[in-house]
């Protein structure tokens, strides 16, 4: 849709394409080669990152949440409807600061499940709305640049539940990682050193939420530049 797209874009709707889309490369390039640098250096507890997960589970009261090795790369994720922490291989079985911070990062998603922590518990609840006015509000600027100026401002108008979820992601990525180094240093699971480690770790990864952010809202000007340019 991008490349059909361009045809009706001004320079300055390129120029927000691109840098949008220089963002988030530099983004993923910064959590992937901040994890290459950590995954290398081991953690002197000794401990996987399935062993971290399970100790601040327990000491949370969270002996009930399970932790299972999933596929893939830096896929790890909580899911609160089932109630399970899943890991990647490298971190579930991993003894290296990257995985211990990992792991520790998304215990803190647990602990907000558990303390019902308002931002979580909203975006939660926007995800199907989200889903939904997204695949719409694409399919509505496609249609309305061809037939009507109308249905680019309904598209428009969609895609900025996107921008709203990724907003309200911000608060509950910073936060889990908050949580992730006030657990690991509770339970004397890291000295400061990697301390400060860990928290290069989170950061790197919360960039790119950042970044996400910076691009969908310039993706949705671009929109705007178009709708502007056509109904001219």
């Amino acid at each position: 849709m991008n490349y059909w797209l361009m045809t009706y874009e001004t320079p300055l709707a390129v120029l927000l394409t691109v840098i949008g889309f220089l963002l988030v490369v530099f983004a993923q390039i910064k959590i992937n080669t901040t994890y290459s640098k950590y995954r290398k250096v081991q953690n002197s507890a000794g401990l996987t990152g399935q062993d971290v997960a399970r100790k601040i589970l327990d000491s949370n009261g969270l002996s009930q949440i399970s932790v299972y090795e999933i596929s893939g790369n830096l896929s790890d994720h909580y899911n609160p409807s089932k109630k399970l922490i899943n890991l990647s291989k490298d971190i579930y079985n991993g003894t290296s600061i990257a995985s211990l911070a990992v792991a520790a990062h998304e215990c803190g998603h647990a602990i907000q499940d558990k303390t019902k922590y308002t931002p979580m518990r909203i975006r939660s609840a926007l995800v199907p709305f989200v889903n939904i006015c997204t695949r719409i509000g694409y399919l509505a600027i496609v249609i309305g640049i061809i037939f009507s100026y109308t249905l680019i401002e309904v598209g428009i108008v969609l895609l900025l539940s996107m921008l709203v979820f990724q907003l309200i992601t911000l608060p509950v990525e910073f936060n889990a990682s908050h949580r992730a180094i006030k657990e690991l240093k509770r339970l004397n699971l890291i000295d400061e050193e990697e301390k400060s480690s860990a928290k290069n770790i989170l950061i790197a990864a919360a960039f790119t939420y950042v970044a996400s952010v910076l691009s969908t809202l310039l993706e949705i000007l671009r929109y705007a530049l178009i709708f502007n340019d056509r109904d001219r």
